[in-house]
Order: structure tokens, then sequence, then C-alpha cells
């Protein structure tokens, strides 16, 4: 069959309709096996498509378009693998470009090799650098996110040494602050993207069939700051990785969800699913919207088990790497609105779930302890909970376990 067309994937069971994001090849160009053609947005992530064959690329799809799994995006043109190269005088099968077959001869490289991915794309765009003086050491040679971002700060340094020296900036020039429009009334329209459609609609959703409400205690910090700050170093040179304070609140939820069921459990229709276990849900903020991938049997993990888990889903949060399984399921949630400044909140529940914990700024306050008036370093705690299963009384003392927890994470230790 001369002319392939190319459809868009089922992604999964959930996912009935993408997102068409942006092309990666031009209209009409000839495009090799597997070569990434575009990218497509989900309610979860986004994803590269690339080629089924050798040939010409013809669109069908529009940037921003929503297209159902199933539908056309393209074709391409088998027939033009032995096309006239633009340029030459003799027909040349496109199969292979001449970088290639030069690779291929040698038998170290491919196609791929010096060919940077979307993002490493971008990257050095960004930072003017060429392709061609990057050395790729991603799989076949592919120049990688990584790689580019090497290169980019191997240039920016450069460029300050050069910018710098005496022989060849031999006067400085101010800088000039940006020009802004006074009294603008510019304005501008872009399409919300789909992850934050379905964030939207999520987010309505559990305003409006949940029967939402909010408890709030305060926790003082002073002993989990004194642990972390004993046992860091060390902490450190055994695992490879901090000890936060999100892994000592996770804990203590885990701890407290397992000792009260109700808070761990879900509603379907009639029924109330009770968990035997803690998958807790993680809040992270990313430049498309909030994720919250969950973290599996959190009461069996230690905590650097658990940084490290909170580490690599981060990292592949904001590349856009997620999978669908990855973002699946949980439990419970805990978010943290202190990391930018927050104070107190009000979360929202992540339905299906029925609580969600809010972390907040860590802020000196003056207190009363024994008697005495003391200045602690103090945390608000919020604990939004869907009050069709779960009681008032039992929100209350769930919460109060987790800061008893907290102030004496000595007990959480030696699970108490």
């Amino acid at each position: 069959m001369p002319v392939i067309e190319l459809k868009i994937p089922n992604l999964g069971e959930s996912i009935s309709s993408v997102t068409f994001s942006k092309w990666l090849k031009p209209n009409g160009t000839t495009v090799i096996l597997d070569e990434p053609l575009c990218e497509i947005e989900t309610e979860k992530a986004n994803q590269e498509l690339s080629a089924d064959s050798v040939g010409k690329l013809t669109w069908v799809a529009k940037e921003g378009e929503d297209l159902a799994v199933g539908a056309l995006f393209a074709t391409i043109d088998t027939d033009a693998s032995t096309a006239v190269v633009a340029g030459g005088n003799s027909a040349t099968p496109l199969t292979a470009s001449a970088p290639e077959k030069a690779a291929v001869s040698t038998g170290t490289s491919s196609y791929a090799t010096g060919t940077p991915s979307p993002a490493a794309s971008k990257i050095l765009s960004e930072a003017n650098v060429p392709p061609a003086n990057v050395n790729g050491t991603g799989r076949d040679g592919r120049i990688t996110k990584e790689d580019a971002v090497k290169a980019a700060e191997s240039e920016k340094t450069t460029a300050t040494l050069v910018s710098t020296s005496p022989q060849t900036a031999p006067a400085m020039v101010k800088p000039q602050p940006p020009t802004v429009q006074s009294f603008s009334r510019n304005d501008r329209r872009e399409k919300m993207s789909r992850m934050r459609r379905t964030i939207a609609k999520r987010l309505v959703s559990a305003k409006n069939n949940t029967a939402m409400l909010t408890t709030f205690n305060e926790v003082d910090m002073t002993a989990v700051m004194a642990l972390r700050e004993k046992y860091q170093d060390a902490f450190v040179k055994k695992y490879g990785i901090k000890l936060g304070f999100m892994s000592i609140f996770a804990k203590a939820c885990a701890k407290s969800l397992l000792e009260m069921p109700d808070v761990n459990a879900a509603l379907e229709g009639d029924d109330v699913i009770y968990h035997d276990y803690a998958d807790i849900s993680i809040a992270i903020s990313t430049p498309t919207g909030l994720v919250v991938p969950p973290i599996r049997n959190v009461e069996s993990l230690n905590f650097a088990q658990f940084e490290l888990k909170v580490k690599e889903l981060s990292a592949k949060a904001r590349d856009g790497k997620l999978s669908l399984e990855e973002m699946s399921g949980g439990t419970f949630t805990i978010t943290n609105g202190g990391i930018f400044g927050s104070l107190m909140s009000t979360p929202i529940i992540n339905e299906p779930q029925s609580a969600i914990l809010g972390m907040h700024a860590i802020k000196e306050r003056p207190i009363v302890v024994d008697g005495e008036i003391r200045i602690r370093p103090m945390m608000y705690l919020a604990l939004s909970y869907d009050h069709r299963i779960i009681d008032g009384s039992t929100s209350v003392t769930f919460l109060v376990k987790v800061k008893n927890l907290i102030e004496d994470p000595t007990s959480l230790l030696l699970d108490l």
C-alpha cells in the first residue's frame, strides 16, 4: 500500500481523546522509520508519535486540535522513498539519508546519531548551540535533554568568560530594563491545555459531588527539625538523598490511616471500599498543571525509599514522562502549599479518595509551653474530608494523631 494512514493510538481505557500539541516535522518532508513526528497531550501526560514507515509526510491534523482515539492525523506516501533527492541528479532511496548511510557503514551509529530529542532541540535553539557541536549520549547517539542542558551551560560559561575578559570586553554596557507599555489594554486568548481542562473538571466534580468539609490544627515542628538537623548528613551519606518533611508526614499519615480506615476509604455507589494499605498521592506542580501520582504501600517503606520515590516521580512529572499506571490509584493525598509560602488553605479532595492533608509554611510564632511563652516553628495543617464517609470526630481524631506523631517523631520511629 503506497500511502500509510497514521491514527491516534489507544493510550488506555480512560483516554478517549487527545489534544494535538505540535508537529515536530514539517509538512511534506521525508521521514524515516520511528522518527518522532508530533506531540500529543492527554489528560495525564504528553507523548510523541513516531513514523510507521519511510516516506513523505502529509499533515492532516492541526496543532491545538482535539482528536478522538483512532482519528487520522497524518499520512505517509511510501512511494516517495524512491523519489529524486532535491538538488540531486540521480534517484536515491530515501530510506536512509547520506549521514545515516555513513553511520550505518561504521556500524557504530544510526540515523538518530546527532539528532536532538524535541526537548533537547528547544534547549539548544534557545542557547544558540548547533546540534553538530553536541555529543549525544542517548540511544544510537541521540542528543538527550541532559546533553542539551550541559551544552547550554557550557556555552553560557564560555560566553561569560569571554565577556568578562579584559582583552575582549574593554567597556561595560549597562543593561537596559525591559520596556513596559504603560496603561496597556491588550488581551490575548489561549486555549486551555487538556491537562488543565481535566484538572478543572475534576475539581468542580469534587466540590459538587462530595460533602466536603475542612478541619484545622497546628503542629510544633521543633522535634522534627531537630531530628533532621542531627541526622541529615548521615542520612545523605548513606542513602544519597536528603530527609525531607514530606516523608515524615507521609509515614505519620500512613500509620494513622491504617488505624482509622474510614479516612483511607472510598465511596463507590452505596458501597464503601476499605483499603488495608496506604497508597499516598503526592501533589506535584509542573509547568502544565498539578499531578498527583501515588506512592504505593507507604506503610511498608522506610524514609529513604519514600524520598527516592518522590524524587523519581517528581522528575518524571516535570519532564512529562509519567505513565498512566504511575498516575492511577491512591487512597489518600498530601499537598504541600508551604513550599510556595501558603500559610493556610482548604485543599480539595482528590476523587474518589475521601480525604486530603494540606501542609503549609513553617512560621515562628509565640505559643504557650508549660505555662511559658516561647517562640516555636509552627505549621498549620488542614484536613479536607468527605462527610458522607468520615464523621467530624473521626477527621479531628485523625489530624490529632498525625500532629502527635510529628511532634514526637520517636513514637513514629518506634511504631508506638
